[in-house]
């Protein structure tokens, strides 16, 4: 339970770090996972749009 608190604060810490220190990484970290999300969400639509078709 110890070692699960320590990554999660190590993990808050780092994104703290990451997001002041680096704020242009941060940005584009975002947007590429945004990305990722809505080319799987077109996908689950495109495959549910084919079920129904």
């Amino acid at each position: 339970m110890f070692v699960k608190k320590v990554f999660l604060w190590g993990g808050v810490a780092f994104l703290i770090y990451f997001v002041a220190f680096r704020p242009d990484g941060a940005a584009q970290v975002c947007r590429s996972v945004g990305g990722g999300l809505m080319a799987m969400a077109q996908g689950m639509g495109d495959f549910l749009t084919g079920l129904t078709t």
